[in-house]
């Protein structure tokens, strides 16, 4: 399954002349630390081998059965904290001393298995006032499962990706708000009837409250782009009146904005069937450099009931020097794919960028790890944003939808994860803010969307009870992924089609770093200067403003002509 010679062949070249030992292997610079290293690597693995196992994917990994991997996690992971706990404070190298510091703080998060994104609190415990702040985020990750996995709707129950899916594809303006409405019991749980002591409202107070102590996702989003939180609001702002601007000014319902957005997804949706969707990922793969077969990667894409209902990417195993040789990371593709369509396409493509990222790493143990959130959602839309160029649209689907099309339906998601993003930015700074009335203002000031504060239809995401301030890595996440996109553009020339150098020049010059270099640094060397939000304001400017008349009206009242499947929310990580 992996070509293993062509990997440590690869991964030799892009090792750092600093982290190399005699024998090309990666070292650390004391022998005890390397020892704790290594035992590190091992406890690492058995943590994301049982999470795997959980997952339902597999029951066994390497000839070894769960109850196996328990007890082997379980006797190493104690044995590691002996040692870690043994290691000087004083004396190491500074990059020891940043591994060690790095191991430490990941063996903190480290589950010792459990399914992702499987909460173990449940829906009705968000209404208790009683709970602490982590067990009521667990209770409202639960209701997303609980009851957005059972909305009723025409007499019967729908899931909330399918929901979705009729919010994109469903050409009858009425039953689109019947399919919106369909989420009122989800957004209650949520938030109640908006009162000052919601779930949502007591949860986000929590989430302020932790964030003073150890910041939020917002403030470590705007130390990785190297400005404070004030800047990520006016950048937010900006990219938000670009939108504005490009899209007309007619008032548009809420449940018609999906739809408006979803032309291209409407016209291509027949030429991606679901059992397409990998033959055309892995075909673009390879055009960029990245066989994901030989990679090792295992995907686990069909939907089961008690499976994430999300799509997610993580490690099964680290890369890491084996008997003088790199045995290469092997990631996993988690998604619960029910059909086909432009968009899930572009999702499997973005998950598959976070399969670029991780094995392209090439560092010792305590960096072979994720980067930090915001690169990481960012580099994945790097080949992701392709699928909507006519151009890529051409060469692995046989058709193309109109450029303005296209466009229109990339960006109308990316700003709402740029709203969602401020919202969550305005609301860690004001966590008694109404968030109905945060989130209409929002919406209807830049995005065109009729008022409607009786709804908490902000409730949408389920990052947003799950990881509080995520979503700043989707909506500023987009201006580093307009960066990356033009300055590969410029060293190597357009991908949209692919190119075989692609993956190997972006491993050497971007990923093989892993978790030890942070982000504000990383982009600075690969830019030549400070990121700026100038690149991605650029592509917003490729809209053309709509008809405010004709255009605004087809799509709004739904003319039938395209009634194909469109996909469902990108819910990725």
């Amino acid at each position: 399954m992996r070509n293993l010679l062509w990997l440590a062949l690869a991964g030799g070249l892009l090792f750092s002349l600093e982290s190399m030992g005699a024998d090309g292997s990666l070292k650390a610079d004391s022998k005890q630390v390397s020892t704790v290293e290594d035992l590190y690597a091992e406890v690492s693995d058995a943590n994301t081998i049982l999470a795997t196992i959980d997952s339902g994917l597999l029951s066994r990994y390497q000839g070894k059965d769960r109850a196996a991997w328990q007890r082997f996690y379980i006797s190493r992971r104690a044995e590691l904290g002996r040692q870690l706990d043994s290691l000087p404070t004083a004396g190491l190298s500074g990059r020891d001393a940043r591994a060690v510091a790095a191991m430490r703080k990941q063996m903190q998060g480290f589950t010792g298995g459990g399914a992702l994104f499987s909460p173990a609190a449940k829906c009705p415990d968000a209404a208790r006032r009683d709970i602490p702040y982590p067990q009521l985020k667990s209770a409202l990750v639960a209701c997303f499962t609980e009851i957005g996995n059972s909305l009723s709707f025409e007499g019967g129950k729908i899931n909330r990706v399918s929901a979705l899916d009729l919010l994109h594809e469903t050409a009858d303006a009425a039953r689109r708000k019947a399919v919106f409405l369909a989420f009122v019991p989800l957004w209650q749980a949520i938030n109640g009837n908006n009162e000052p002591d919601s779930p949502y409202r007591r949860m986000i107070a929590g989430a302020a409250t932790e964030a003073a102590k150890s910041g939020s996702e917002i403030d470590n989003a705007a130390r990785d782009v190297g400005i404070d939180t004030g800047e990520v609001e006016r950048w937010l702002v900006q990219m938000l009146e670009a939108w504005r601007e490009s899209s007309g000014d007619a008032a548009i319902e809420p449940w018609d904005f999906r739809f408006q957005g979803s032309e291209a997804d409407r016209l291509l949706g027949a030429y991606i069937p679901r059992a397409a969707l990998q033959p055309i990922n892995q075909r673009y793969y390879r055009d960029l450099g990245a066989d994901l077969e030989q990679l090792g990667t295992l995907y686990d894409l069909a939907p089961r009931p008690d499976k994430a209902a999300l799509a997610y990417t993580e490690f099964v195993t680290h890369g890491r020097i084996v008997h003088g040789a790199w045995w290469p990371t092997v990631a996993r593709v988690s998604a619960p794919y029910e059909r086909g369509g432009l968009f899930v396409l572009n999702e499997l493509v973005h998950e598959n960028g976070h399969v670029a990222n991780i094995t392209a790493i090439r560092n010792r143990p305590a960096f072979v790890d994720w980067p930090s959130d915001l690169f990481a959602e960012a580099f994945a839309d790097v080949p992701a944003w392709s699928t909507y160029e006519p151009a890529w649209q051409r060469r692995y689907l046989g058709h193309e939808a109109p450029e303005q099309l296209s466009l229109r339906a990339l960006y109308s998601v990316v700003v709402l994860d740029v709203a969602w993003s401020l919202f969550e930015l305005r609301m860690f700074r004001a966590p008694t803010t109404d968030p109905n009335a945060l989130w209409t203002d929002i919406t209807s000031r830049y995005l065109h969307i009729v008022p409607h504060p009786e709804f908490s239809w902000w409730a949408m995401r389920v990052q947003l009870a799950d990881l509080p301030g995520y979503m700043v890595n989707y909506g500023l996440g987009a201006v580093l992924t307009a960066e990356m996109r033009r300055h590969i553009a410029d060293a190597l020339g357009g991908f949209d089609t692919g190119d075989p150098r692609w993956y190997r020049w972006l491993s050497e010059h971007l990923l093989r770093y892993g978790s030890e270099r942070d982000t504000r640094e990383l982009m600075q060397d690969f830019l030549g200067r400070p990121v700026s939000p100038q690149a991605f304001l650029e592509q917003i400017h490729r809209l053309k403003p709509l008809d405010n008349g004709r255009h605004r009206a087809e799509t709004a009242r739904g003319d039938g002509r395209y009634r194909t499947a469109a996909a469902p929310e990108r819910d990725s990580s």
